[in-house]
């Protein structure tokens, strides 16, 4: 559900083009940009708090991404940011940075938004896998939200983190890995703003204070309860660094789409990791293990040779994936064929153990260590074709 009106949508309209880049005016903390001249004002005063903020959205939208678990509310939150600062920019006084009141504005609005939804989850917070992929279950209710991928184009290329030195890319990039933004999404929203502002951007405790209108002890309170929680999810470096994609990797992808496109589960499995899962939002259930993941494709989805066409996507800090359309019997009209949008497919890698190295992507021996797919992540929503900017069908 959108979180900005059409009224809004169409006052932030007149208020100017917020995505238009600017040069980047201070660094990267809480104490960073100020503005020229002072307090605010209007008219040519606003026209530069446009060119000054502009620079700063995507890194807001990766903040409001962390915290709301949902691309498309992450955006719809930006903008609202944009549009209650462009609103309220005559009574900014330059006191603090731009950038540090532009996220006071965005962190209390995504805090009110998640007091009026529940959290969101995949299908393994809800409970352990399936046993049987020949079964038939129930579907979830409109109650479950489900965690979106944040397609890598939606971040841009206007100066600030995501283009920074490689450093600062690999530290801002593996804070929107996947595995990082489910397990934030099971804290309490204060403990998940806390966490994100001071282990992922590296505030201080007491600009964190500042920014909740709360205590330094409070804020180191809320981070320790933080910390533990995700203790408790064993979250590992590769699950929120990113992934050293190297040639091995875009074979394993090449790989996999082929054996999507020949309907070829042999092929598959040889490169699936024993332990592999798949998880298809909305769908509540999940499968773990390659014997049941490979019959439910095998059974469920791989129909024959043809019926699927992939295209390559990125997203969540460079995690490799496929969207996936499935063939239209009735075709397009003409004799031709039609694929509509199935689902998007991410995908994580993780090296083999030794008793499971065996063929590798293209036939070829695999040994311990190589890379295989770990994990699936099937988000069956026509939405996120949208999202990734990719084609309504193929033909």
């Amino acid at each position: 559900m959108s979180t900005v009106s059409s009224e809004r949508r169409a006052e932030h309209a007149r208020a100017g083009d917020l995505r238009a880049g600017g040069p980047r005016t201070g660094d990267s903390r809480a104490g960073g940009v100020g503005v020229p001249g002072g307090g605010g004002g209007t008219g040519t005063d606003r026209d530069g708090f446009m060119r000054l903020a502009a620079p700063f959205r995507p890194e807001l939208l990766a903040h409001c991404y962390r915290l709301l678990g949902s691309a498309q509310d992450a955006e719809d939150l930006v903008q609202e940011t944009y549009l209650r600062a462009w609103r309220g920019y005559d009574r900014f006084e330059g006191r603090s940075s731009l950038r540090f009141w532009l996220y006071r504005i965005a962190t209390s609005a995504c805090l009110t938004a998640l007091r009026h939804h529940s959290r969101r989850v995949v299908p393994a917070g809800l409970g352990g896998p399936a046993t049987d992929p020949d079964a038939t279950y129930n579907p979830a209710g409109p109650e479950i939200s489900w965690v979106q991928p944040l397609p890598d184009a939606l971040l841009g290329s206007a100066p600030g983190p995501f283009t920074a030195d490689p450093a600062a890319i690999v530290v801002e990039r593996g804070s929107v890995r996947l595995a990082l933004i489910v397990a934030l999404q099971r804290l309490p929203p204060k403990q998940r703003v806390v966490l994100i502002l001071r282990e992922v951007l590296g505030w201080r405790a007491a600009e964190v204070a500042e920014l909740l209108d709360t205590s330094t002890a409070a804020v180191n309170s809320a981070l320790q309860r933080a910390r533990s929680q995700l203790d408790q999810d064993a979250l590992t470096e590769d699950d929120v660094r990113p992934q050293g994609l190297d040639a091995r990797h875009r074979e394993l992808l090449d790989g996999y789409a082929r054996a999507f496109a020949d309907a070829d589960i042999e092929a598959l499995l040889r490169l699936l990791r024993d332990d592999v899962t798949l998880e298809m939002p909305p769908e509540p259930y999940w499968f773990a293990g390659r014997a049941d993941v490979g019959r439910f494709i095998g059974r469920r989805i791989f129909r024959a040779p043809g019926v699927l066409r992939t295209l390559p996507v990125t997203a969540n800090g460079g995690q490799l994936g496929l969207a996936m359309y499935w063939r239209d019997e009735a075709g397009d009209g003409r004799g031709g064929e039609l694929f509509r949008p199935h689902c998007v497919q991410m995908l994580t890698f993780g090296p083999r153990a030794g008793a499971e190295a065996g063929a590798g992507a293209g036939g070829a021996g695999a040994g311990a260590g190589d890379p295989g797919v770990a994990g699936i992540l099937a988000f069956r929503d026509p939405s996120m074709f949208r999202l990734f900017g990719l084609p309504a069908v193929l033909s």
